[in-house]
């Protein structure tokens, strides 16, 4: 029989728990969904869940994988860089247009040695991140005005190197990385892994990764505590900008071709990765932990409803309704945060 005596001691612990599972929101609901979809694909389709489909679902995720390590260190910072998808793109077609062409390709290109072409791409997207990073921290303009301006400037380096023509070949260690494998393991899964592992690191073991959450979580509050609030900006805006470009390289040797507007779709993908794994669109709250989960669940989602043959123009929409449920806990849980700091 409860007595008054249990239920005073009671409430409390039902209060912490639940104040508790309100502050996880953000990382339990992922991490659930992700749970949902893999035993709904699994039941649903006998040839979802094997190891090849598995190591599928990886090389599916691999390039907005990587170009989702750097948007992690911008939206940590309460920022946003629409140009990632564009700066892939740029890069791409940078490392191509100084690779040797077939001859049928008809792209007055400037052949060089594969490492002087890798560098002059790196260079590129390097360069793009910090004209970013400039106008953000120098001229002030908002980042999603300023990576808006850079998406049109990506779109423009694109169109004026291949001209709308297509090109194929790019130097043999970025074509290895994008499309060869060592032991039966995709090399484009192991860079993923090395960029989520090299991110994770930085994130949670370095002083730069404290200043990137300290950046994010409270601007004013970093200043007044000495960081250098406008170098950490732009810092994570060229990592952004690189990260794009050698996921743009990766793609490329992948898909086998360079060329415009390639991985426009790869925008969309990458920001939603880090939104649905439940790192704050307000910064400060997240991590790789979270775009990793949150390229789990679309890799996984996209798979499955592949498997499970739905209509391609309901599988749109299924993936905005999860974005849009992410996105509500996005502010719900940020609104919890606030009350109980005013609280």
């Amino acid at each position: 029989m409860t007595t008054s005596s249990d239920v005073k001691a009671g409430s409390p612990f039902g209060s912490r728990l639940g104040a508790f599972v309100r502050g996880q929101m953000r990382n339990i609901a992922p991490f659930a969904t992700l749970i949902v979809l893999l035993v709904f694909f699994g039941v649903a389709s006998p040839s979802f869940a094997t190891l090849d489909n598995a190591a599928n679902i990886l090389t599916q995720i691999s390039v907005a994988g990587v170009i989702a390590v750097g948007l992690t260190f911008v939206i940590l910072c309460a920022e946003i860089d629409l140009s990632v998808a564009a700066i892939a793109n740029a890069t791409g077609i940078v490392v191509a247009y100084f690779t040797l062409q077939e001859s049928y390709v008809n792209i007055a290109n400037v052949p060089l040695p594969g490492a002087a072409a890798i560098a002059l791409a790196l260079a590129a997207c390097a360069f793009l991140g910090l004209v970013n990073a400039i106008g953000l921290t120098a001229i002030g303009i908002p980042s999603f005005i300023m990576t808006l301006a850079m998406m049109q400037i990506g779109a423009g380096i694109c169109a004026l190197l291949v001209r709308g023509q297509i090109a194929y070949a790019v130097p043999s260690f970025v074509a290895t990385m994008g499309a060869g494998s060592i032991g039966g393991i995709p090399w484009i899964i192991i860079v993923l892994a090395v960029f989520l592992i090299g991110g994770h690191i930085v994130l949670t073991y370095t002083r730069f990764g404290r200043y990137v959450y300290m950046v994010g979580g409270n601007r004013e509050a970093a200043e007044y505590s000495g960081v250098n609030v406008k170098l950490i900006l732009s810092a994570v805006m060229v990592i952004s900008a690189v990260c794009s470009g050698v996921a743009g390289m990766l793609g490329v040797a992948h898909f086998g071709s360079a060329q415009q507007n390639e991985f426009d779709g790869y925008l969309l993908d990458a920001i939603a990765a880090v939104v649905v794994g439940g790192t704050s669109l307000f910064g400060g709250r997240g991590g790789i932990g979270n775009t990793i989960i949150g390229l789990l669940i679309l890799g996984v989602l996209n798979n499955g409803l592949d498997h499970v043959e739905i209509d391609s123009f309901l599988k749109i929409l299924i993936r905005g309704l999860i974005l849009l449920g992410a996105l509500i806990i996005n502010v719900y849980v940020q609104a919890v945060r606030e009350s109980e700091r005013a609280g």
